[in-house]
């Protein structure tokens, strides 16, 4: 048994769903959470600045004893993890690769889609894996730059015509396509799955990455002993905003106080 926590972070409030899926599937294990919310969003930084940033919230959370850290954020799984891996000596585990894994898995005609913010749709990070685990998958890639706001201002229900139109407009070109697996490739987009699977409709199967993310570590990591773990939450913003989202992504209400850090001095 291993009961050091593990620490996960995201741009901002996208990686709670991560964190909700944690807590449903290792409900044992010691939780810390970094929101970087005095610099969201990542998806339109320059690589050189995600770098930065990365190894900024890399240095905070192993401040704490940590057994590894999850990258609860697609931008930095496509852009820094590999670099920011090999620079320190905790287990680093990103949402890209275990999200191809599944679309892999699952996916009948090997058409895939995948959508996320700018910066990560231009990495071309999803279609390299899912070509290096089968090289016959027809892949097909959408930035949806509006899906992060939309969500973090609870825009995400059936119904609001400002969503259905802008996810209309996005996934039109891979519905045209004849997808039947569809990435959802930024931690923030499974507030939107009832809008997106409506327009896509049953027949595709909508991969969350931050899910599969959480399924992987379970699998990898040596687990906490049996019992109720707690999460300890941090933002380099204001923690009252902070709260006041959370609930919308972990479906759950946060207790206990969130802590403000001053992320520039890591």
């Amino acid at each position: 048994m291993d009961n050091r926590p593990i620490g996960v972070f995201d741009s901002g409030v996208g990686g709670l769903t991560t964190v909700r899926r944690m807590h449903e599937i290792m409900p044992g294990e010691n939780i810390i959470y970094f929101g970087d919310t005095g610099r969201v969003p990542y998806g339109t930084r320059s690589p050189e600045t995600i770098l930065r940033y990365t190894r900024q919230d890399v240095a905070f959370l192993r401040t704490f004893d940590i057994k590894a850290i999850v990258v609860a954020c697609n931008t930095v799984s496509a852009v820094a993890l590999e670099t920011v891996a090999s620079e320190i000596g905790v287990p680093m585990i990103g949402v890209v690769w275990p999200a191809c894994r599944r679309a892999v898995s699952v996916t009948k005609t090997g058409r895939i889609g995948v959508i996320g913010t700018t910066t990560t749709i231009k990495s071309g990070i999803y279609e390299r894996l899912l070509h290096r685990a089968n090289p016959d998958l027809k892949v097909y890639a959408q930035a949806c730059p509006l899906f992060v706001a939309l969500a973090e201002n609870g825009r995400v229900h059936r119904g609001d015509i400002v969503i259905e139109t802008i996810a209309a407009e996005y996934l039109a070109p891979l519905k045209a396509q004849g997808i039947d697996t569809l990435i959802m490739g930024c931690t923030h987009y499974p507030l939107l799955r009832e809008v997106i699977s409506a327009y896509m409709g049953s027949h595709v199967y909508l991969v969350d990455s931050g899910a599969e993310a959480a399924d992987h570590a379970r699998q990898l990591l040596v687990p906490a002993a049996e019992g109720k773990g707690q999460t300890q939450y941090f933002v380099s913003d204001d923690p009252e905003a902070f709260r006041g989202l959370a609930e919308l992504f972990l479906n759950s209400k946060i207790s206990g106080q969130v802590g403000h850090v001053d992320i520039a001095k890591y």
